[in-house]
């Protein structure tokens, strides 16, 4: 009996300790979505943001399936253009063509600070040069956190939107459109 409360203890200390490194963690869990998503958004919407013609050949040349009706028009918000998934074994992406050029990569799960995280050093590994410019709450929805930057790389601009959900893995979005 006196060794069940002792027992109960040390696996409340031991989820406590694993609790704790999972917080200081520099990578949760869902970095490799993060990852992922910032490393298809280097190589689809920063060559092609404004010029959706050519992002469309590109995921066509890499067999990226579109994506149906109704999903495709909730992605697009009513805006005309075309959706592609690029979903791998890392777990769901979806590539956003607009017609007007915004292109944009949405994954379903990735924390917050491991897609600015991803980000930043896939946009440093890609040779753009960029800085934050603001970073906030949405004011509508407090669930989500934005941070824009403005990138260049090779003479060319962009306005990037980095959308995720705040406190927990959740949906994420990196936006570009050409400056």
């Amino acid at each position: 009996m006196a060794t069940e409360p002792r027992s109960r203890r040390a696996a409340l200390r031991g989820t406590v300790s694993l609790l704790v490194l999972s917080l200081l963690s520099p990578l949760p869990a869902s970095a490799g979505s993060a990852e992922e998503l910032a490393a298809l958004f280097v190589q689809s919407c920063l060559p092609y943001a404004g010029r959706p013609a050519e992002l469309r050949r590109w995921a066509a040349s890499r067999k990226l399936p579109p994506v149906p009706d109704p999903a495709r028009a909730a992605f697009l918000h009513g805006a005309p253009g075309q959706v592609f998934d690029a979903s791998n074994a890392s777990g769901k992406l979806v590539l956003v063509s607009s017609d007007d050029g915004i292109c944009a990569v949405v994954t379903d799960e990735a924390d917050g600070r491991a897609t600015a995280a991803a980000l930043e050093h896939t946009l440093t590994e890609a040779g753009a040069t960029f800085r934050l410019v603001i970073e906030r709450d949405d004011k509508q929805n407090p669930r989500l956190h934005h941070r824009e930057y403005l990138a260049a790389h090779k003479g060319r601009g962009w306005r990037i939107l980095a959308a995720t959900e705040r406190d927990a893995p959740g949906r994420a979005m990196l936006t570009a459109a050409p400056e």
